[in-house]
């Protein structure tokens, strides 16, 4: 059963102590680590978890964090704030869709 976290800091630091180290940016075509200085492809992304975040007085606070792997192993987290202005891919689209 999929753990539920109160603050989104809270899941952060979970899921960073589980490895999911790498902070990820969204892009066109999938996301992207200005630390490593690298990007992968929506078909190299596999989401593993996803957690749904909604702000108590600010429908403007509603966020998701999602825990990804990549093909090459690599593990991190993305954050994406709900009607954040980033146009992304199709695919990417599909591969971020909450099932």
């Amino acid at each position: 059963m999929k753990k539920g976290y109160d603050t989104v800091t809270e899941a952060i630091e979970d899921l960073q102590s589980k490895g999911y180290t790498i902070d990820f940016d969204l892009v066109e075509d999938g996301v992207h680590s200005k630390h490593l200085k690298k990007e992968w492809k929506a078909g190299e992304i596999e989401v593993k978890e996803f957690y749904r975040f909604e702000g108590m007085t600010n429908p403007g606070d509603n966020m998701i964090l999602y825990a990804l792997e990549c093909a090459d192993g690599e593990k991190g987290i993305l954050l994406d704030a709900y009607g954040a202005d980033v146009a992304i891919s199709r695919e990417m689209i599909e591969k971020l869709r909450m099932h």
